[in-house]
């Protein structure tokens, strides 16, 4: 998988990102995903994913994690389907994850577990949602949310 990290101010390590680099590869091959598979992760602090939140889900707050699906339709939109004998050859960017740094330096204080295991929560949960994983309803909650733990407990990253 193509994973584009973007850490304009640093936040992270080297090491950090490569293994969130290797944990959203393991996700991606958990979910069987193609090799060519595109995707971009941006770590940012509370004042940027508070502006982000507050531009795009009219939520003036910050939150830990925000995904933007490129796959998703949105409300009118038509999905673009090719016929399969004009397929192109081009990679499938499944789209962009945003995550909080410092929400989740805050939240692994909060729930009593290490960084690193909350980082990846966030970067795995983000990833899911770029697969059209949600929980809006209880079943689709369940879901994700028992897939989110599976990935996480077999990559090794547990509470």
């Amino acid at each position: 998988m193509e994973i584009t990290f973007i850490d304009e101010q640093h936040l992270l390590t080297e090491e950090k990102l490569n293994e969130i680099a290797d944990l959203l590869d393991f996700a991606g091959d958990y979910l069987k995903l193609s090799p060519d598979t595109e995707m971009s992760v941006t770590f940012m602090n509370n004042a940027e994913i508070r502006e982000i939140n507050r531009d795009y889900r009219n939520k003036d707050q910050a939150t830990d994690v925000i995904s933007f699906a490129l796959e998703d339709e949105g409300e009118g939109e038509l999905a673009i389907i090719f016929d399969e004998d004009e397929a192109f050859d081009l990679p499938r960017n499944i789209g962009d994850i945003m995550i909080s740094v410092e929400r989740a330096k805050e939240q692994a204080q909060e729930y009593g577990h290490s960084f690193d295991r909350e980082l990846g929560f966030l970067a795995v949960h983000g990833f899911l949602h770029l697969n059209g994983y949600d929980h809006m309803t209880p079943e689709d909650e369940k879901e994700m949310f028992t897939l989110q733990e599976d990935i996480l407990t077999a990559y090794g990253l547990k509470r």
